[in-house]
């Protein structure tokens, strides 16, 4: 069933080196009803994907600092699951399927029509609202497009970036029991401090109940229930 999107205006990601062309993708972008946030290098366009939530991304192959194609690898393992626009100067086959295999749903070859642009993202946009991609969590559900828990009396909480990503690696193998080294790995891989995988637990429990995550004494932690 296709839910309604109340969002407005679509909030989209785009990383991109070229000021020129970034400049003139956020007039465009903007007039067609978008929210734009731009990143000029790959590690801001990672920052600002693990921490806002997008309808739609936007991000040029070749970029500074964290190459893009390994900025979607990181993105779709974290997890991100909004449709990206992958943009390239390198239009083979052996380049498309490349972009494609990192996880971008469309790929869009330089030089390109803006009209085209703005269809294709008009489409991606569409198709991200009838995708739900769920997780069940006991009588619960993880909706993983809009970060957020659905209790089974209908309640919704959202969850803050690191709460989600967190709930979604305890969710995805509910019978595995973590140690804090891998969750610290696996969620927080910019973080130091060995406390923040408790630090986090801790904020999960706050919103969703102390059984949400449990807790295997001596090993880590294990998705509990809500």
């Amino acid at each position: 069933m296709t839910q309604e999107h109340t969002r407005d205006p679509w909030r989209l990601l785009l990383v991109e080196d070229d000021r020129e062309l970034a400049g003139l993708l956020i007039e465009v972008l903007g007039d067609e009803g978008y929210a734009v946030d731009v990143a000029a290098d790959g590690q801001r366009g990672l920052h600002l994907g693990l921490t806002r939530t997008y309808d739609v991304l936007v991000i040029d192959r070749r970029l500074p600092v964290v190459d893009g194609l390994d900025l979607l690898r990181r993105l779709r393992s974290r997890p991100v699951r909004s449709p990206v626009l992958l943009l390239t100067g390198m239009g083979s086959v052996h380049d498309r399927v490349d972009g494609l295999d990192a996880g971008a749903d469309d790929y869009l070859v330089k030089p390109f029509d803006l009209d085209e642009l703005t269809a294709r993202l008009r489409a991606l946009c569409r198709r991200s609202l009838e995708a739900t991609d769920v997780l069940r969590i006991g009588s619960g559900r993880l909706h993983v497009g809009r970060r957020e828990v659905v209790l089974a009396d209908g309640e919704r909480i959202a969850l803050a970036a690191r709460e989600f990503t967190l709930m979604w690696a305890l969710a995805r193998r509910p019978d595995t029991v973590y140690s804090r080294a891998e969750l610290r790995r696996i969620v927080f891989e910019e973080a130091h401090a060995p406390s923040i995988v408790d630090t986090y637990v801790y904020y999960l429990r706050r919103k969703l109940g102390r059984r949400a995550v449990r807790t295997v004494r001596g090993l880590g932690y294990r998705l509990g229930a809500l």
